[in-house]
């Protein structure tokens, strides 16, 4: 579910002291350390959306840096305000604009480094593959808007690479995000077929439009169905 693990970000300005840490990850002491040792004095620490896989550490690197920790969830955040859409973070010359990217998470968000025109995404889009939207806290109507929105900074030219939540680095942002949307509008297009071919439940959705998918992952989609359904205005649930 992780690919290779998150991705942890650490950001300095050329030159610079202070560092922003983005995702410390699990509370594993010899990752936090390596991050540490490469980051240098921490300004702050930063997270794209409340899953564990990103924010475990978060009360140990705080204690380690005495940095302030920040996200759009006000439970976050530790010797600051939470983050709010549009804001503009600057750390010693470093300079990141926040954007709400609801829809994996409610609370998701991408960070653009406004000097160079890359954007962490979080799980949002990951660097293989395609992110789980799992009903109730994900939910695909927004998810949608916020590909579109992504999708428009790189018309803009506001985004050239993507740095991922996981995975590896995106150089063709334009083809990925295309990609997302697409596979999102095929997958609305079975669900509704499978629903017009007589399924009742969410897990009979899953069978038929998840075939190809190693059972394992099955449990992650239903819940990615459920938040299918729910956008269609469906009312598949178990019957008792």
């Amino acid at each position: 579910m992780t690919l290779d693990g998150t991705n942890t970000w650490i950001l300095r300005e050329p030159g610079a002291a202070r560092a922003v840490v983005v995702d410390p990850g699990p509370a594993d002491e010899e990752h936090l350390n390596a991050v540490i040792g490469a980051a240098g004095e921490v300004a702050l620490v930063l997270f794209t959306h409340h899953h564990a896989d990103h924010t475990e550490a978060m009360a140990r690197i705080a204690e380690l840096t005495g940095a302030p920790t920040r996200a759009l969830d006000e439970a976050l955040c530790t010797g600051a305000e939470p983050l709010s859409d549009a804001e503009l973070v600057e750390v010693d010359g470093l300079e990141l604009e926040v954007i709400a990217t609801p829809g994996h998470t409610r609370d998701s968000l991408c960070l653009r480094l406004t000097g160079e025109d890359s954007l962490l995404t979080g799980d949002t889009v990951l660097g293989r593959g395609t992110t789980v939207v799992a009903h109730p806290d994900g939910a695909l109507g927004p998810y949608l808007d916020s590909l579109a929105h992504l999708r428009e900074l790189v018309a803009e030219g506001l985004v050239s690479r993507i740095l991922p939540g996981h995975g590896p680095v995106i150089d063709d942002p334009e083809a990925v995000l295309d990609f997302y949307i697409t596979h999102r509008e095929d997958r609305l297009d079975q669900v509704r077929a499978a629903v017009e071919a007589g399924a009742t439940t969410p897990r009979e959705v899953v069978e038929r439009v998840y075939a190809d998918v190693d059972p394992v992952l099955w449990d992650a989609a239903e819940l990615s169905v459920k938040a299918q359904l729910d956008y269609l205005g469906k009312d598949v649930s178990p019957k008792a």
